[in-house]
């Protein structure tokens, strides 16, 4: 049997904390463009959180922009001008329905996109936005990511890193959420990353906001990068804070290879 497809390089992830400024595309703008620009040259791949141009609320609906608006084409030219990738959520329209729709765009100008499956009924989202269909994978410096966003946590059959035994290679090496998770959620946070880390033979980042939002609800950052055994490479607080971290791919590779256990998981498939 050959050895599984792996990465054969790391790669150096940036975890974009900050306090969304509520409803104001512009302002978040200016924001996070701030706190990037400074990465040029010094990172792979950088995360911002979930809808990280309004904050996590459905009146955002009513200010929704097209793939054709100011933010996306900003992404765009933020990841060409930093010479990396660059993800995050925001609220898109296309026609008569929105979405909280992550977007993957990387310095040769390609954009993947990835509509949030798992709605939160609890503040209503479902009852505004569409959901999404399958998940995201994309390659990136040697890596394949799959990018998910904040309640899509919950759902570990949605995320499960299947390994396809013919190609010898797993779904993916890194799997990654944006999120806007309250503080009176962050025990259900931090330990739901730690698993899906571990049962995932996979790196995980997930990426949360800070401070207070437009409905007086607060977040408690807890950004992390962890390795697939589900110990913290870095843990960030609960203030605004960027911060780099290397996925060493020989770490990654070794334990997948000391610990197989992908090759006794239960088959199945999604609908």
């Amino acid at each position: 049997m050959h050895a599984p497809t792996a990465p054969s390089r790391d790669l150096r992830v940036s975890l974009v904390q900050a306090a969304t400024v509520w409803h104001d595309p512009a302002a978040n703008r200016a924001l996070y463009g701030e706190l990037v620009r400074p990465l040029a040259g010094q990172t792979d791949l950088v995360v911002l959180p979930e809808t990280f141009t309004s904050g996590f609320s459905n009146a955002a609906i009513g200010e929704a922009e097209t793939m054709d608006g100011p933010s996306v084409a900003w992404l765009r030219a933020l990841a060409m001008e930093i010479g990396a990738a660059v993800t995050g959520s925001m609220v898109i329209r296309e026609g008569d329905t929105v979405f909280n729709r992550l977007l993957f765009a990387t310095p040769d100008g390609a954009l993947a996109q990835y509509d949030k499956r798992h709605l939160f009924r609890m503040a209503g989202e479902h009852e505004r936005y569409a959901a999404g269909g399958p998940k995201l994978v994309v390659e990136w410096c040697g890596w394949r990511i799959c990018p998910q966003v904040c309640y899509d946590l919950r759902f570990p059959v949605f995320a499960r890193n299947v390994f396809d035994e013919a190609a010898q290679r797993f779904d993916y090496d890194l799997i990654l959420w944006v999120a806007n998770w309250p503080a009176a959620r962050r025990y259900a946070w931090q330990t739901l990353l730690r698993a899906r880390a571990i049962e995932n033979l996979s790196c995980v980042i997930g990426v949360n906001r800070v401070g207070v939002d437009g409905n007086e609800i607060a977040y408690a950052g807890d950004s992390v990068a962890l390795d697939a055994l589900g110990q913290p490479l870095v843990e960030l607080g609960p203030l605004p804070q960027v911060v780099t971290s290397r996925l060493e791919a020989a770490v990654l590779n070794a334990h997948r290879a000391r610990f197989p256990a992908q090759l006794d998981a239960d088959r199945f498939q999604l609908l």
